[in-house]
């Protein structure tokens, strides 16, 4: 089987299992658009050329050339990713960068995002507790703003503690509802 099929079949799978936990929250169009600039040329032919099966073929990418052309490409267009919500600061911060809150869809998202990173490159090795593991292996130094950063691991140590079926319920029923009454982002 090709590289480039192989990581269709990666990537599809990835976007099924999203839009499957997007579904279950009820954020159904960020569950069927997700992810779909990594069908683009530019994000898909890195998949194909470093494609591995059990990691990102963007950190493969970064090792060869020093950073990744699909992952510049791919932050810049999907709000799920934190990096998306860094913006040029008025106050005088290091590097003149810093970030914003996210929107709480889109940490709902992300979340749905990790979990079926983590099933996809875990397979039968995945636990509810992989995301939260993840978490601590590099985005707890990442820069995100306080909010995102408190809301995310909330939602990760509560997949840990409570499992899938709880943690979506309460996500669905009580932390996206704030979206909806307008109390929140």
């Amino acid at each position: 089987m090709s590289k480039a099929w192989k990581h269709f079949k990666t990537v599809t799978y990835h976007k099924y299992l999203v839009a499957k936990g997007c579904f279950a929250i009820g954020l159904y169009k960020q569950g069927i658009l997700h992810d779909i600039s990594k069908y683009s040329i530019t994000e898909f032919r890195v998949g194909m050329k470093y494609y591995q099966g059990d990691r990102s073929p963007n950190n493969a990418e970064r090792e060869d050339i020093g950073y990744s052309t699909a992952w510049l490409h791919h932050k810049g267009r999907n709000r799920h990713h934190y990096e998306y919500w860094i913006d040029y600061s008025l106050d005088d911060v290091p590097g003149g960068m810093a970030p914003v809150p996210m929107p709480d869809k889109y940490i709902a998202e992300m979340m749905m995002d990790r979990i079926a990173a983590c099933k996809v490159y875990l397979g039968e090795n995945y636990t509810d507790k992989a995301p939260l593991d993840y978490y601590y292996k590099g985005t707890d130094k990442a820069p995100l703003h306080p909010y995102t950063r408190k809301v995310l691991l909330e939602l990760l140590e509560m997949l840990a503690r409570e499992g899938e079926e709880q943690t979506f319920r309460y996500i669905r029923e009580e932390f996206l509802r704030k979206v909806k009454t307008g109390t929140k982002f």
